[in-house]
């Protein structure tokens, strides 16, 4: 396995790891602290934002740079 390739899947498995740990202090502290509802905004703004992201990466083909190339 290239080294670009694993580095590349260490770095997704961290990241998700880490958001993971992210929402459920979150929701910990929304369950325990008084308001802390609050807290899981910036939650919904971040997965609104990466969401909208990847819908609008997939629906656009001119962003397909890689299907155009020769082979």
């Amino acid at each position: 396995m290239p080294l670009d390739k694993f580095v590349l899947i260490l770095v997704c498995v961290i990241a998700a790891a880490s958001a993971t740990v992210w929402i459920a202090v979150l929701l910990t502290a929304a369950i325990e602290i008084p308001f802390g509802w609050l807290g899981l905004i910036p939650a919904a703004l971040v997965a609104y934002v990466v969401f909208r992201v990847i819908s609008e990466r997939v629906g656009n083909a001119e962003e397909d740079h890689y299907d155009k190339m020769d082979h």
